[in-house]
């Protein structure tokens, strides 16, 4: 959870959240704005609906109003009618809601039935008899075409309150993924708060397994394990131009490397450029399932040799640098441990080990050394990967030196 790349996904989660949020707001007022479209043109259908039964109705009046001849209004009722029951039809169509479209359609049917109605106006009409055709037109006739205008109105107040309804709900879906978006960050900023950050956070390679070691040797291998330190001599300050100069002598060197004595020498002088208490190569096997101790300079022999095999999967910094490919680096824990570095030792296979070193001092945290570590596993893994040096240790166990 300390490591670097821990908190970048840590981030990326948190970008998601927000990210996934934001697409589903506006994707949500999208479909808002679109409904409260359609509505508007659904209200001024309804309107214009509701005017063509008000004109019918008013044309079927003036079959027996005097003055007016029936030649011209019955084609004109005949014609409103027509109208009407395709606007109907349309608005049916277009509703968003049950309820509205259930109501449309009992509307469509009343249209039909005035239609009935005016048919027999016009038959009485035809027969003489006006009285008889004034009572159809303003009873059934009006009616009638007044129940097709209320049910059309209801029809459009439902889609009003279809629209509220689902505005409401699709309102309430946005305010729990605000609201879950929110929390995800907040959790993550406080987690990201109280973290101390490291590189890496997970220990070093365990330098016992219970059937082997006491609990005391069951702690970290390089803070607990008797060490000898490196030669005085080798020691080079951690300023950037030493470093860099060290660095250079060393990498020099090992392009020099013949054989296993040559690569003890230099893990010598390596342990003292990094004023390192001690150095462990670690070689991935064949498979890649695990890292091997094959090379160390500053344990003993007893130390090293109950260092078991480190599984790739296993929560420490030595298994992460094989599995990321990445340096890592431990914190020292005044008056408890020593810090450490830990730098993969990367061919263009891929990365084969590891090299572990236990920084005195706190040196863990210099730039320098971080980088001198680097190189060195760099230019160390050039060379395992290149000889039959590997070969030659996995042959004699497990080097100290």
């Amino acid at each position: 959870m300390r490591s670097h790349p821990a908190r970048l996904t840590f981030v990326a989660v948190v970008l998601i959240a927000i990210g996934s949020a934001a697409f589903f707001l506006i994707q949500s007022e999208q479909q808002i704005s679109q409904r409260r479209t359609r509505l508007r043109a659904f209200d001024r259908q309804a309107r214009e609906a509701a005017g063509v039964l008000a004109d019918v109705r008013a044309a079927q009046q003036a079959y027996v109003a005097a003055g007016q001849g029936v030649t011209f209004w019955m084609p004109k009722v005949a014609s409103l009618i027509d109208e009407a029951a395709r606007s109907v039809d349309d608005l049916r169509a277009s509703a968003d809601s049950a309820p509205s479209r259930e109501s449309l359609l009992q509307a469509g049917a009343t249209i039909t039935e005035f239609g009935n109605v005016d048919r027999r106006a016009r038959d009485y009409l035809k027969s003489g008899q006006q009285l008889m055709a004034g009572d159809v037109v303003f009873t059934e006739g009006g009616e009638t075409a007044a129940q097709a205008g209320r049910l059309i109105e209801a029809a459009r107040i439902g889609e009003y309150q279809a629209l509220d309804e689902s505005e409401a709900g699709r309102r309430r879906r946005e305010a729990y993924a605000l609201g879950g978006a929110g929390l995800v960050s907040v959790i993550v900023m406080v987690l990201l708060a109280f973290i101390v950050p490291e590189r890496a956070g997970a220990p070093l390679a365990s330098a016992a397994s219970s059937s082997e070691t006491s609990g005391a040797e069951g702690e970290l291998m390089l803070r607990d394990a008797p060490l000898r330190n490196p030669d005085p001599t080798g020691h080079v300050p951690r300023q950037s131009l030493p470093a860099l100069k060290a660095a250079a002598e060393l990498c020099t060197e090992l392009g020099r490397v013949s054989d296993l004595d040559d690569l003890r020498m230099l893990l010598v002088r390596a342990a003292g450029a990094l004023d390192a208490r001690g150095l462990i190569i670690w070689i991935g096997s064949p498979a890649g399932a695990d890292l091997r101790p094959v090379l160390a300079h500053g344990y003993s022999a007893q130390t090293l040799a109950r260092m078991p095999a480190v599984p790739r999967s296993a929560d420490n910094a030595a298994a992460a640098a094989y599995r990321t490919s990445e340096l890592q680096i431990v914190l020292s824990r005044p008056g408890t441990s020593s810090g450490a570095v830990v730098a993969p030792l990367l061919s263009p296979e891929g990365c084969i080990g590891a090299l572990t070193a236990e920084i005195n001092d706190r040196g863990e945290t210099s730039d320098a050394v971080q980088a001198f570590a680097e190189i060195f596993a760099a230019q160390l893994a050039s060379v395992l990967a290149s000889s039959s040096i590997p070969a030659a240790t996995e042959g004699q166990g497990q080097i100290a030196i």
